[in-house]
């Protein structure tokens, strides 16, 4: 069978461990042919993600805390070193502090907004200027997103108002990026157990009350299935397709 991403090159940033959506996504990728290269937020995460990374003969592995520019410039500069290209890029990461997480939006704080804003949103404006001008023959720039950025959905809080940001920002970027034939889109999971929902108040009910309401009435998603999107949208099938938010949510998101 034809591998949809031989020859391809791509960038994977959120892997925290085993249960990570961007490690479903890696591993879709790496099954396809791609050659990856791989970051880990800090030496605290470096024991759970380099195992995983060296499970996808990762070409690079490398530290990024977002917030850090040295290391972000670091990371596109060894990619350059290494391919002299880059085909796509997964940006999988989000975060607010737990106190305001928790918390109505109306009562957040400065520097949690801030913060969240930073490294769910900014974050991925910051990785799309430094991979155009890898993308020398096009590419896909990938997002994570959630359907709280578009409606209420209770216990999201703050990550709802940031998510919004995020997917505007996507369609912005697709609008800039399109001449140099740079993809910019968007998958919004349904809720997927990982470490990151975790800190979400009352994640395990949300996850019977989605199941309950979908119309295909399945059982929760697995960062496999997102993976398996994440494969194809990065892939030159998807070639026309920009701009989108595309749902993985056993139809959920049609359901008043």
């Amino acid at each position: 069978m034809t591998q949809t991403l031989a020859g391809k090159t791509g960038l994977v940033v959120g892997i925290a461990n085993e249960h990570s959506i961007a490690w479903g996504c890696a591993k879709a990728f790496q099954t396809e042919g791609a050659e990856l290269a791989v970051t880990y937020l800090n030496a605290k995460a470096e024991p759970h993600v380099r195992p995983l990374a060296q499970q996808l003969r990762a070409s690079v592995i490398l530290p990024l805390d977002v917030r850090d520019d040295a290391q972000m410039e670091a990371v596109f500069n060894a990619v350059k070193a290494k391919w002299g290209k880059l085909d796509f890029l997964l940006h999988a990461i989000a975060f607010a502090p737990k106190e305001d997480l928790h918390g109505r939006v109306a009562d957040c704080s400065r520097q949690g907004f801030l913060t969240a804003m930073d490294i769910t949103c900014y974050s991925f404006i910051r990785m799309a200027h430094f991979a155009e001008p890898l993308m020398t023959a096009g590419g896909c720039l990938l997002t994570m997103s959630n359907y709280g950025g578009e409606q209420v959905v209770e216990h999201y809080n703050i990550m709802g108002p940031v998510k919004s940001a995020l997917e505007g920002s996507v369609k912005y970027l697709a609008a800039e990026m399109g001449k140099s034939h740079i993809r910019v889109n968007v998958l919004s999971p349904g809720p997927i157990l990982t470490r990151a929902s975790g800190g979400l108040a009352n994640f395990e009910e949300l996850l019977r009350e989605v199941q309950r309401k979908s119309p295909l009435h399945e059982a929760p998603l697995s960062v496999d299935d997102v993976g398996a999107m994440a494969a194809f949208l990065v892939s030159d099938g998807a070639r026309h397709i920009t701009g989108n938010i595309t749902f993985i949510d056993c139809g959920t998101h049609v359901m008043g």
